[in-house]
């Protein structure tokens, strides 16, 4: 056999039979992404409600996925309760559950009784045409006959002093905040302030790159995670970390999640304070 031709060969045996591999890459969808509010900024025409403290999830007709692409299995007593056709929306299990639905998610175990609790909050369809408004009613009518499917219940903006009225409320009841909808903006995958993140605290990922020992009754053990945010500024964060934590933090390299109050005078975060580790679903 010519070698040249058995080269050719193996090289293309090699390839088709990593192209399973290769196939099961995960693609993120392309989604809707929330801006931080901006001082300023005219909300006389938003929708608000609740912001949900869940997995982002994307179900495209027939399999759901997570924010990063990633399969979601789920029970198919539920997946049968969803429409033929992409909906944008987040697996809710309830305020201040999101670790246990992310370990839930994890285990990929569709065992139904385990997911009874958990709400698919639908908040858009992708490829319905016309403005936020008309898709809205659209999902109104897609969820009605499920369960497992529920819709966010928007206000009205009710001006500046009651919107902080309400952020208050629902801080105090263990809410994340609030989400301002544009009611006439089209579904574009992108940033933007067609969806606003409304919050008393602003919040962000960093990644560990180093470790500060603690003092007095931490000796012993972490006083704070040194870390880098995506602008390449680097910072402490001690508050908010468990004794657990300090104990056994989380490995450098992994990605943090935590909230701060706005910057300081030199730029950094001020108040920054831990969440959680990131989880990469």
């Amino acid at each position: 056999m010519d070698r040249s031709f058995s080269t050719k060969l193996s090289l293309c045996m090699l390839f088709f039979s990593s192209y399973p591999l290769l196939a099961k890459t995960p693609q993120p969808p392309a989604l809707v992404l929330a801006s931080d509010y901006q001082q300023g900024l005219d909300l006389q025409d938003y929708w608000v409600c609740e912001k949900y403290d869940g997995v982002r999830a994307y179900w495209d007709g027939k399999q759901l996925f997570s924010r990063a692409g990633h399969v979601i299995n789920l029970p198919s007593a539920l997946s049968e309760q969803l429409p033929e056709v992409a909906v944008d929306g987040e697996l809710w299990l309830g305020r201040g559950q999101f670790s246990d639905l992310v370990s839930l998610i994890k285990q990929q175990d569709v065992n139904l009784n385990k997911w009874q609790q958990v709400q698919f909050v639908v908040f858009d369809l992708p490829n319905y045409p016309g403005p936020y408004q008309q898709r809205y009613r659209h999902l109104q009518t897609l969820s009605s006959a499920s369960e497992f499917m529920r819709v966010p219940v928007y206000r009205a903006y009710p001006g500046r002093p009651k919107l902080e009225q309400q952020l208050a409320k629902i801080s105090a009841e263990g809410g994340e905040g609030l989400m301002l909808r544009d009611p006439k903006s089209m579904y574009l995958p992108t940033r933007s302030n067609a969806l606003i993140k409304y919050k008393s605290y602003q919040d962000a990922e960093a990644k560990v790159i180093a470790y500060s020992d603690g003092k007095g009754k931490y000796r012993g053990m972490l006083g704070a995670l040194v870390v880098q945010d995506q602008q390449g500024r680097q910072f402490k964060i001690g508050s908010g970390l468990s004794d657990q934590l300090r104990a056994d933090p989380p490995p450098i390299g992994s990605l943090v999640e935590y909230r701060y109050n706005g910057l300081t005078e030199h730029g950094k975060p001020r108040f920054a304070r831990f969440v959680r580790v990131h989880q990469t679903l």
